[in-house]
């Protein structure tokens, strides 16, 4: 018995031992990550870091961070903000942010609020800490701009992340979902100028793969982003009251972001979503009439006049339908 008792106290010991190494091991390599952020140039303030969670967990807190990007333009600013870790399985983190927090791209600064917002994310276990798979989600998520308007806003938002292991180590499986997906009222109020959608889509998700020239790891965020080279979207779907769409289709990305594939676009009641794109000035005034008359044309080759399939091309920049240049092809780069 005393045996065992000597055992079970040595046991208690080791552990404590490591468990308060481990906390200060963590302290200071989150604060050697700032110093380090600095000396690349960066802004990278906090107020205070603790560890806590004993005797089971890592548990970092975070207060007042910010963190400036000067090669990208990127911000992000936080009251708090937390990486928890079971103190036996350090990588498999679950990251939680504040309730607000504002974020600001080169052209714009936003804040984003949320009642929650946490991922759960498994690195593999190397000093790289490569994503293998990971899960967002965010609910009563708003999104608005520092300067004013109205924010857009979701019920809840979902994506999924998970590295394909049988293929190269930047190869994602990914999936999006948004439910009670609530566009700004100011630009609801433009393009619905009768009141004959609802306030909310019901839902809108999408499943497709990414290949990427490089894994995404710790030099995404210190170097980086990981840019897009294919992306094969099995389906894309909203639905918004009576309208529908459904997209489907792979392209190729080249290292300017331009890409180069095909898309089909499955589109019910497709002549509101054409007069929705015109409201909205998404559609030139000088490419609306001509294209709804093709349009027309299609589904009324198809049979169906409120349904219709769209054939997409996209090609040194441009988006075609068929012989006809719709407009500029999106440029697909990560900040």
């Amino acid at each position: 018995m005393r045996a065992i008792v000597a055992i079970v106290l040595l046991a208690a010991v080791a552990w404590v031992g490591y468990w308060f190494i481990g906390a200060r091991a963590a302290e200071t390599g989150f604060a050697s990550w700032f110093e380090e952020r600095r000396a690349d140039g960066w802004q990278a303030e906090y107020g205070d870091i603790a560890v806590g969670g004993f005797p089971n967990r890592f548990d970092a807190n975070f207060t007042d961070i910010s963190l400036a990007d000067p090669g990208t333009g990127l911000s992000w600013d936080a009251p708090v903000f937390q990486i928890l870790a079971l103190s036996y399985q350090p990588n498999h983190v679950i990251a939680v942010w504040p309730n607000a927090q504002q974020v600001a791209t080169p052209e714009e600064k936003f804040t984003l609020r949320s009642e929650d917002m946490r991922a759960s994310m498994v690195l593999e276990a190397n000093t790289g800490l490569t994503l293998d798979r990971a899960t967002l989600t965010a609910s009563a998520l708003s999104v608005a701009s520092v300067a004013g308007g109205a924010p857009l806003g979701a019920e809840a938002v979902t994506l999924a992340v998970e590295r394909v292991p049988a293929d190269a180590d930047a190869h994602y499986h990914m999936g999006l979902r948004a439910d009670g997906l609530a566009p700004a009222a100011g630009w609801l109020e433009r393009v619905d100028q009768n009141g004959n959608l609802p306030e909310t889509l019901e839902t809108v998700t999408a499943d497709f793969t990414v290949v990427f020239d490089r894994p995404w790891d710790r030099n995404a965020i210190e170097v980086a982003r990981p840019q897009p080279r294919e992306i094969v979207l099995k389906l894309a779907q909203a639905r918004w009251g009576q309208l529908s769409l459904q997209a489907a289709g792979s392209v190729m990305i080249d290292a300017r972001g331009l890409p180069e594939g095909s898309l089909t676009i499955k589109a019910e009641n497709w002549r509101e979503i054409l007069a929705l794109g015109r409201a909205a000035g998404a559609l030139p005034e000088s490419l609306a009439g001509p294209m709804e008359n093709a349009l027309g044309l299609m589904a009324g080759l198809s049979g169906n006049p409120s349904s219709l399939d769209i054939p997409l091309d996209l090609r040194g920049g441009r988006i075609w339908l068929g012989p006809i240049p719709v407009g500029p092809a999106p440029v697909l780069r990560l900040r």
